[in-house]
C-alpha cells in the first residue's frame, strides 16, 4: 500500500468516525484531497485508491497536472472509478479567472463580485455550470481572504443573477488553533450564516470547511466537504518562487 493510500485510509476513517459521533448520515461528508504542490504521480496514487475529487491552489500547476493525468493513468493501466472533479481552492487572481473557469468544476474562494463575473463570462457553455462557494473570513484576520459575514448576502444574491455559474455554498479557512472548542465556534459561525441565508431564500447545499487538523470539529458543526492535504499526501513541498 502506498503512502497516499495509507493516508486516504486514515482520513476516511476519521471522517466516518466524526460523522457517526455527530449523529449524521453516512456519506454526508465529501473529501477533497488537496494535491497542490504534489506531483501528478501522487494524484494517480490517490485515484488508484478510489479518490476522485482533488483541490489545487495554483491555476497553472493544476491545469498542467490535469493534462498529465490521462497519459499517466493509461501508462499504469488504470481506469478511475468515476469522473474526476477538480476544485480550485486558493486565492483567485483576476488574470487567472479564464484558466480556472475553463478547467475546474468547483471554485471555493470567491470573495468579490468582479471575480464571480469574470468566471461567469469565461465559463464555456458546453462545460456546464461552474460550482461556486463564497469564502467567508469568520476569524476577521486581515491576513485571510474572504468577505465579512455582513457582506455575504449581498454577494450571494449578485452571484445568483450570473449565467453559467451555480452558487453552492460557503467556505472558510479559520484561525489556526489546537483548541477544539474554538475550532467549533468558528465553524458554527459559518453554519449559522448558511442557515440565515437559507431563511432569506438563498438555497445552499455546501459547507466547505475543515482540514487535516480540524476536520472533526468541522464535521461536528455541519461540514459537507472537507479539504485535506497533509494527512493524505504528507508534508507539502515548498513551491518554487
Amino acid at each position: 500500500m502506498s503512502r497516499v493510500s495509507e493516508g486516504l485510509q486514515g482520513v476516511r476513517a476519521r471522517i466516518a468516525a466524526a460523522v457517526e459521533a455527530a449523529g449524521r448520515a453516512p456519506g454526508s461528508v465529501s473529501l477533497v484531497a488537496v494535491s497542490k504542490t504534489f506531483p501528478a504521480e501522487a494524484v494517480a496514487d490517490a485515484i488508484e485508491a478510489g479518490q476522485l475529487a482533488f483541490g489545487e491552489n495554483y491555476a497553472q500547476e493544476g491545469v498542467e497536472k490535469m493534462g498529465a493525468m490521462q497519459a499517466l493513468l493509461q501508462a499504469r493501466g488504470m481506469v478511475p472509478a468515476g469522473p474526476l472533479a477538480w476544485h480550485f481552492i486558493g486565492p483567485i487572481q483576476s488574470n487567472k479567472t479564464r484558466l480556472i473557469a475553463q478547467h475546474f468544476a468547483w471554485v471555493h474562494g470567491v470573495d468579490r463580485l468582479k471575480i464571480a463575473q469574470r468566471l461567469s463570462e469565461a465559463r464555456p457553455p458546453e462545460a456546464g455550470d461552474l460550482n461556486l462557494c463564497v469564502q467567508v473570513n469568520v476569524s476577521g484576520e486581515s491576513s485571510k481572504s474572504g468577505v465579512s459575514p455582513q457582506e455575504v448576502e449581498d454577494l450571494a444574491r449578485a452571484i445568483l443573477t450570473l449565467p453559467r455559474v451555480r452558487l453552492r455554498g460557503l467556505m472558510t479557512v479559520p484561525r489556526e488553533t489546537a483548541d477544539p472548542a474554538v475550532q467549533r465556534d468558528q465553524f458554527r459561525m459559518l453554519r449559522d450564516l448558511r442557515d440565515r441565508l437559507e431563511a432569506a431564500g438563498i438555497a445552499l447545499d455546501t459547507l466547505s470547511m475543515g482540514m487535516s487538523d480540524d476536520l472533526e470539529a468541522a464535521i461536528a458543526e455541519g461540514a459537507t466537504l472537507v479539504r485535506v492535504g497533509r494527512a493524505i499526501f504528507g508534508a507539502r513541498a515548498r513551491r518554487p518562487d
